[in-house]
């Protein structure tokens, strides 16, 4: 499936190899393109609205958001304390000490884009239309969580797959529950947002 296969291509060395929009900038545009790719598909091969997909006018609901970003941002600390030191595992320093040294307006730029995207390839995507070829919710829900924890493996080694695979659990119960993308994409964003830019 396009949606989830093109997601685990390494985007983001991708870009910064081929295109020449720098490091930084680099590394975010294939996942904007994929993304336009997908929703295009949507519109005009499938010719269904977006809403297939759980793009809809936000309302009261979508505050679920707030407590499911909560909830997102509270269960590191139990990862990274109890969790990791019971495995013996530790969290990826370098990597992280990489990211919060770049500028704000480019942790800004990946929180936002992994927000979107991220919700629009892993959740929103792939879940109706993987419900529709099984008739099975479950399987649905587990190759697209399979798919988005595989896909945060990376530079930052494999303690990290527990991170993902507890913040998939999370988001991926949220769009089964609500069906509203734009909630999705906020508890994403607050998530991600309260260890990337507060940091």
């Amino acid at each position: 499936m396009l949606s989830l296969g093109g997601a685990n291509l390494s985007l983001g060395n991708l870009g910064e190899h081929y295109t020449r929009l720098g490091p930084l900038l680099g590394r975010e545009v294939l996942w904007l393109v994929l993304v336009v790719i997908v929703l295009l598909f949507i519109l005009f091969v499938e010719r269904l609205r977006l809403s297939s997909i759980g793009f809809r006018r936000p309302d009261r609901g979508t505050l679920w958001a707030i407590p499911a970003g909560v909830a997102l941002f509270m269960g590191i600390p139990l990862i990274y304390f109890v969790i990791f030191p019971l495995l013996h595992l530790r969290m990826n320093t370098t990597e992280m000490s990489k990211l919060l040294a770049t500028p704000f307006w480019y942790r800004l730029l990946l929180v936002t884009r992994a927000a979107f995207c991220e919700e629009v390839l892993f959740r929103g995507y792939p879940i109706p239309r993987l419900e529709e070829l099984t008739g099975r919710t479950w399987i649905a829900a587990v190759v697209s969580w399979t798919a988005f924890t595989l896909a945060h493996l990376g530079s930052w080694g494999w303690a990290q797959l527990i991170v993902a695979g507890y913040g998939g659990v999370v988001l991926t119960v949220l769009y089964i529950w609500r069906r509203d993308l734009v909630c999705n994409i906020l508890a994403h964003f607050s998530g991600d947002g309260a260890g990337f830019l507060l940091g």
